[in-house]
């Protein structure tokens, strides 16, 4: 499982990048919570 969400990160970060996209704007592309994304980002 771990491996996966350090997968998801990455992915999560790039997206954030390379669409100048907000916290809400990638939860929803995810389809997780905000908190997620922050927890994923900043970990």
């Amino acid at each position: 499982m771990k491996g996966y969400i350090e997968e998801r990160a990455v992915e999560i970060a790039n997206y954030i990048i390379e669409n100048n996209a907000t916290v809400r704007q990638t939860a929803k592309q995810f389809g997780i919570s905000k908190s997620t994304v922050h927890t994923d980002v900043t970990k």
